[in-house]
């Protein structure tokens, strides 16, 4: 009888943090799919993403309809919104990709932005009050939101001030998805019983984004599409736009043999002799993606094994489809 380490064939390095486990030995087909960063650009604009410098002045919607309208797409949407006088790290998907949106909705960000004190305060006092909202706090959504008005706990995973200019607090705040900034400001306004409210806000990160992800501005992507369409220069658009793929940072995923792509896309779940590798920490009903062995992204599901339990079985359901990004009979059913 194998032991368990005989049992899984090789463990790839992807990181510091992260292993992955080759249940199967494979070498993906030339003949179906592309690899992300090969796609036509007619493929790349049905499975893209826009990493936008958001301007102040216009709302995310407005900026997505920009986006749309540039690139001639049928659907752009963003993952996020920020106030319209804040600017910063904004990405909009496009085409098939804003089925992600959910995902990249919830994902962790960080801004960097000036808390106006309404009083002058001690800086001390202004660190040791800054630091009691650290951790997990309780907010209620300011009355123009677009969700209930109702307590929710967020977390705030750290909040640094960098600088302090009389009564203007300059600071870095990383915060879970949906965490109001100015509601946050105010708040610690209140707690330092002088008030105070955000004077300007930019947001650095989102979802495994940053200001150094091909970060671009709305006139960038335009020069990018014209250049494209009256020189037929592929490089400044392949730049903007980068494969659906990059979005996939902080979600476990599974790898899948060319065999059963097709079936995975007209929503079949996944068994395990179709796996060809995966993440090693996965844990059983965690959201994950499912990529074919080209690293193409089938959809996003839900596992329902852990990764050891795919690893040391030869049958049964690992995974179930929830949402399909790949279109049908790019994969043909029998390889």
């Amino acid at each position: 009888m194998k032991s368990d380490d005989e049992k899984i064939e090789n463990i790839e390095e992807n990181n510091e943090e992260e292993k992955v486990l080759i249940k199967k030995k494979t070498v993906p087909s030339s003949h179906y799919g592309w690899f992300p960063d090969k796609r036509p650009i007619s493929e790349l604009m049905n499975y893209g993403i826009v990493i936008i410098d958001k301007p102040a002045g216009p709302t995310s919607h407005q900026v997505s309809e920009y986006v749309k309208n540039i690139l001639n797409v049928r659907k752009a949407g963003h993952t996020g919104t920020l106030d319209p006088k804040v600017t910063g790290v904004l990405p909009v998907l496009i085409n098939k990709s804003t089925k992600l949106a959910s995902i990249l909705l919830g994902s962790d960000k960080e801004y960097i932005g000036i808390m106006h004190l309404h009083k002058d305060i001690p800086q001390y006092l202004i660190y040791n009050v800054t630091e009691e909202f650290v951790g997990k706090i309780k907010q209620i959504p300011p009355l123009k939101s677009a969700v209930k008005r109702r307590e929710r706990t967020r977390t705030i995973y750290y909040f640094k001030i960098l600088e302090i200019d009389g009564r203007d607090v300059l600071f870095k705040v990383g915060t879970q998805g949906g965490t109001y900034i100015r509601k946050l400001v105010h708040d610690i306004g209140e707690k330092l019983g002088c008030g105070a409210h955000m004077s300007e806000l930019r947001r650095t990160k989102a979802g495994g984004f940053s200001e150094e992800s091909n970060m671009i501005t709305l006139q960038t992507l335009e020069d990018a599409k014209y250049y494209y369409d009256e020189e037929g220069k592929e490089n400044f658009l392949r730049y903007c736009i980068q494969p659906v793929e990059s979005a996939l940072k902080s979600i476990k995923k599974i790898w899948v043999l060319d065999g059963a792509v097709n079936s995975i896309c007209h929503g079949a779940p996944l068994a395990i002799p179709g796996v060809y590798k995966l993440d090693d920490s996965i844990i059983k009903g965690e959201r994950i993606a499912l990529l074919t062995a080209k690293g193409e992204l089938i959809g996003i599901g839900e596992s329902t094994m852990s990764s050891k339990e795919i690893i040391m079985n030869n049958t049964g359901i690992c995974a179930k489809i929830d949402s399909v990004i790949l279109k049908e009979e790019v994969y043909p059913s029998v390889i």
